[in-house]
């Protein structure tokens, strides 16, 4: 199962996509090892913030299962904008456990490895673009 990773360290969001069978079942908030993601993160540990699914839901974590869920929202995950006081409108969310319908996880880095993030993810230089 091919998940796109956005790993929060230090005020940095890395971007890693890998393959991982081992992560499905697990909840927000939860705690992982590094090599469940890939090779190069041994000695991480990672928590798991948030998520979205295939259609741009985002995982609520107060909503339990692995299912789509309506549920009356004032402000926080699943609203954009802020509504008058004691305003509540329904809006679709996934439930918090990882299943095949999530496409991206968010993690924090918890533990620290061997390898510095920035030895992990070179930091590539753009080409300069040609004056037209």
């Amino acid at each position: 199962m091919a998940f796109k990773f956005e790993i929060g360290d230090k005020g940095k969001t890395y971007h890693y996509e890998g393959e991982s069978e081992s992560i499905l079942g697990m909840k927000v908030g939860d705690k992982i090892q590094g090599q469940l993601i890939g090779g190069q993160f041994i000695g991480y540990e990672f928590e798991i913030t948030g998520a979205s699914d295939k259609a741009g839901f985002p995982i609520k974590k107060d909503v339990e299962g692995s299912m789509h869920k309506r549920v009356a929202l004032s402000y926080g995950v699943g609203m954009r904008t802020t509504k008058p006081k004691n305003v509540k409108l329904k809006k679709t969310v996934h439930g918090n456990t990882i299943s095949e319908d999530i496409i991206q996880i968010n993690l924090k880095v918890v533990k620290e490895g061997a390898k510095k993030m920035a030895e992990i993810f070179p930091k590539t230089e753009k080409a300069p673009e040609a004056a037209a």
